[in-house]
């Protein structure tokens, strides 16, 4: 018998978006690489891709229409196109291509009065998403983001067109 391909693409991406937010989890909690605004907002499709990933596997197992396993998969792949967009944008902004969100790159301003400015400085940790804290091979966490969410989309891609026609 031949694995359903909604059924192998849709857990392969939910095993995927997990092992990358174990790694990011494991960058920041274990290796105290605190992630930036931009960073934060990479992993919001791994979030959506776990769960949506396992129902539509599930899906695909009880034998549910076509339609609903495609708008499943198309979900996903959409969902990872525009996090590869995302960090390719992380990425230029760390290369310094063009101006990241105002609050955490460029110039910091309005620090408040000279009395709060020692106790603000002393609470408040920035983390500037212009800044690179990890590379490796040249590569920052965005641009390992960016191959990751394309390696996902390629996958969601995979099981549409792999999709049986009924």
């Amino acid at each position: 018998m031949q694995a359903h391909p909604a059924l192998t693409a849709a857990l392969a991406i939910a095993v995927i978006a997990a092992a990358t937010l174990a790694g990011a989890w494991f960058f920041e909690l274990v290796l105290d690489i605190r992630p930036c605004p931009l960073c934060l907002e990479q992993r919001y499709a791994y979030y959506l891709a776990i769960p949506l990933g396992a129902l539509v596997a599930f899906a695909a197992v009880k034998d549910t229409p076509r339609a609903v396993l495609l708008a499943g998969l198309a979900i996903l792949l959409t969902a990872a196109l525009g996090n590869a967009w995302l960090g390719a944008y992380h990425a230029g902004v760390e290369w310094q291509f063009w101006q990241g969100p105002t609050e955490c790159s460029g110039p910091v301003v309005n620090l408040g009065s000279a009395g709060s400015l020692l106790e603000r400085l002393d609470t408040v940790k920035v983390i500037r998403c212009d800044e690179v804290q990890w590379r490796f091979l040249g590569l920052s966490l965005a641009g390992y983001n960016v191959l990751i969410s394309l390696l996902m989309a390629a996958i969601a891609g995979w099981g549409i067109a792999r999709l049986p026609r009924r």
